[in-house]
């Protein structure tokens, strides 16, 4: 504790050291914005003082802009706050139940306190007072002259509010059982107000004025029929009135918040109506009017007055249904200024879409989520500013036929009509994609094409020695992190240069130089006549399953092919989009072929090593690597498949692999090279895979016969297990040699003291 603290005592002011404690105790895991909100409030120099903790690693920011504290740090903190006093009513900080229960019960709060924290369900079990029936008196507050921060949960007080501390900034009362705030409540400090889940049928008799009140939310409160007048609380920059299932209308005074940049009125579902003057809202940035669906009138002409508005959110609401002749309107309505737009669950078709929404040309992040459409609607393809882009859950959704370029993620999973995709630009770095088991999807432009093995060109066929097409029996295939599987005919992939296909047998078509029962193969490139070249290898792998091993309840790591040229120092490393699994008793084939563009990437006198990985839950039967070689005048040996153009079949080694080089001289082949990293990295045996197998035992055109077992070790604690045992058996080793060294010594000992004493007895 006392090292922890070194940090806590560098900050260089008593107003770090304050700010610090009010997070450890009662901020961790708020929005920054938020905390800023509050704490300025509290005359803190919040964001400084934040950058100041950020920089002796007191607090972190995380990806959802929470700041957020390690437990031993908010420990820290709050034992600092224990040391205060001996008595919890003498500190300046109650955070544990149980201390602010007894503070309130006993009446024994100080003006010490500027924060507390009482939630009645964590007050502990084994307290003689049933505490869900306890009622406490407001006077209990009366001496907290300092109470700043205040979070209230399922606390009843009976009593006036009148003297309550005067000083509050915010102040959280989770069911609150009133159906009003009293009128001589004391919040004209108040910054931010929660009642959520409370019995408030309106917020407050008469009028009550919110000077300073920046933050509302009332969510939950089933109850509540009318919203407050807003020129009582002209600073108001935020209103949440989520699930306010009671609440008919909006006070028209809305329109006169000139800093109100949220509103939030989700899944209000007897919404009426929404004020007409709310276009008045000058600052408007955010508004959420999802799952609001008995508005009887959706506001076009007022919708395209609101020019600061960035996001909208209008998830359930069918337009279509409850506005069938303005459907259309309603899209073109949307304001320019649109940087978001969610549209989940409308039911949108696809003749709902105007062929032109120049109004959304700025938009960056869009969702068309559980829409009945069929196909892209057009004025997606104008888009140009595009990061994100969703299609989650449109089961009628078959193709998306010219898609723009789209900077960052797209979503299509749970889209089970999906057949094909296709883009305007091959621009496609750093997109993440979100696909899920999409089973019918069978072409991704630049990323991967299947098709049936009888469908599949004849100059791939006859240059992987193919033959009998129609009686391979389906097998079962995964999907490259997929959970599910599903049982398909044999099917030809393409994908990154590779041509890829899985088939049950254990005999394998084609002739191979180069054969291994082990995983890694090591060869020298061979002279070629003048008049040849290579244009490509040929790999086959024949793999069984272990025994007790039941596919439907495992996430299978992927089955890799590594080839590396030593000589040059490069190294590529492939995944299969989709994996054969094996029944019980089988052997699965999976045979690939890997083109080649530039013709210096492999030449004669090159050491080139090929390797093969399977999951811990297969095993490798036998290995093999043949290469293809080209006549100049382009009529190959093993004649070459001419696909050039395919953009799923692209020749990758040789081409520009620069995204994917994210180790230098290694190149991931896979669309999202990051994530196949954060995969592999989980193997234990990954290091191996990065490293050449000189590295040991590898099949060599020599004939060493020495092993390299490459297969991935089932978990590192297995690994760990094994070298604690080798360790057992060198220093059993070690021990019985010692023994032994000294038995041999006590041995000879005997003997040389038995030589001297014969010459006496002779005597």
């Amino acid at each position: 504790m006392n090292k922890l603290r070194i940090s806590y005592d560098s900050l260089p002011d008593d107003h770090d050291r304050k700010l610090f404690l009010h997070i450890a105790c009662f901020l961790i895991g708020r929005d920054k914005n938020y905390i800023v909100r509050i704490l300025d409030g509290c005359d803190f120099y919040t964001i400084v003082g934040i950058q100041n903790l950020i920089d002796r690693c007191l607090v972190t920011i995380d990806q959802y802009n929470d700041v957020q504290m390690h437990d031993m740090i908010r420990d820290m903190g709050r034992e600092i706050v224990r040391r205060e006093s001996d008595e919890p009513g003498s500190r300046s900080r109650l955070w544990r139940h149980k201390d602010s229960f007894e503070v309130l019960r006993e009446k024994n709060g100080t003006q010490t306190i500027q924060g507390l924290v009482l939630d009645m369900h964590m007050h502990p079990a084994n307290s003689p007072i049933n505490t869900n029936e306890t009622i406490l008196e407001t006077n209990a507050f009366e001496r907290m002259h300092k109470l700043q921060l205040l979070h209230l949960s399922r606390v009843l007080l009976d009593g006036c509010y009148a003297n309550f501390p005067t000083g509050l900034r915010w102040f959280c009362w989770f069911e609150f059982p009133l159906d009003s705030i009293p009128i001589d409540f004391p919040l004209e400090c108040l910054i931010v107000l929660e009642m959520q889940h409370s019995s408030l049928r309106q917020v407050c008799k008469g009028a009550k004025f919110f000077p300073s009140l920046k933050i509302l939310d009332v969510s939950h409160s089933h109850g509540l029929t009318e919203i407050m007048d807003f020129s009582l609380c002209p600073n108001l920059e935020e209103l949440i009135l989520v699930d306010c299932t009671s609440l008919k209308n909006v006070h028209e005074s809305i329109g006169n918040l000139e800093r109100l940049v949220y509103l939030n009125m989700k899944d209000c579902k007897n919404l009426s109506m929404l004020p007409k003057n709310m276009c008045l809202i000058k600052s408007l940035e955010t508004l959420i009017l999802s799952g609001c669906s008995n508005l009887d009138e959706f506001p076009v002409e007022m919708m395209k007055k609101i020019e600061s508005l960035k996001v909208l959110e209008t998830d359930g609401i069918p337009f279509s249904e409850l506005w069938p002749e303005r459907r259309s309107s309603i899209l073109s309505s949307f304001p320019c200024s649109l940087v978001e737009l969610s549209l989940r669950g409308c039911n949108l078709s696809d003749d709902v879409f105007p062929r032109d929404l120049s109004n959304l040309s700025l938009i960056q992040r869009l969702s068309l989520d559980d829409n009945p459409i069929c196909s892209l609607p057009d004025f997606i393809k104008g888009l140009r500013r595009l990061d994100k882009l969703s299609f989650y859950d449109c089961k009628r959704l078959e193709s998306l036929v010219g898609l723009p370029k789209v900077h960052k993620e797209i979503n299509i999973g749970r889209c089970k009509s999906l057949k094909k995709i296709t883009y305007q630009s091959s621009e496609l770095e750093g997109i993440k994609t979100f696909e899920g088991d999409n089973w019918n999807l069978v072409e991704w432009e630049y990323k991967f094409r299947l098709e049936p093995i009888d469908r599949v060109d004849v100059e791939m066929i006859k240059l992987l020695g193919l033959c009998n097409l129609g009686s391979m029996p389906p097998i079962r295939m995964k999907k490259l992190y997929g959970c599910s599987d599903a049982i398909m005919a044999v099917q030809g992939l393409y994908q990154y240069g590779i041509f890829s296909t899985f088939f049950v047998g254990n005999e394998v078509p084609g002739q191979f130089s180069y054969k291994s029962t082990n995983s890694s193969i090591s060869f020298i490139v061979p002279s070629l006549l003048a008049s040849h070249r290579i244009r490509g290898l040929n790999i086959f792998a024949t793999y069984s399953v272990e025994e007790k091993f039941d596919y439907r309840f495992y996430f299978l790591l992927p089955l890799l092919i590594k080839v590396s040229n030593k000589s040059k120092g490069l190294k590529w490393i492939y995944a299969p989009q989709f994996t054969g699994i094996p029944g019980d008793g089988e052997d699965m084939i999976w045979l690939s072929h890997w083109k080649m563009e530039n013709e210096t990437i492999l030449q004669c006198g090159d050491e080139v090593v090929v390797l093969v990985t399977v999951p811990p839950e297969f095993r490798i039967k036998e290995f093999g690597v043949e290469l293809v070689q080209q006549h100049q005048n382009n009529m190959m040996i093993s004649t070459q498949h001419k696909t050039k153009s395919d953009p799923n079949y692209p020749f990758v080694i040789g081409g520009d692999l620069s995204r994917r080089e994210l180790i230098p001289g290694v190149y991931f082949l896979d669309d999202s090279p990051e994530n196949y990293m954060e995969v592999l990295t989980k193997w234990s045996s990954f290091n191996q895979l990065i490293m050449d197998p000189d590295e040991g035992d590898t099949y060599k055109e020599e004939g060493q016969e020495d092993e390299l077992d490459y297969t991935i070790a089932r978990t590192m604690t297995i690994s760990n297990n094994c070298g604690l045992g080798r360790w057992k058996v060198l220093l059993t080793a070690a021990g019985f040699l010692f023994t032994l060294a000294l038995v041999l010594w006590s041995i000879s000992q005997k003997k040389e003291a038995t030589a001297v004493r014969k010459p006496s007895i002779s005597l």
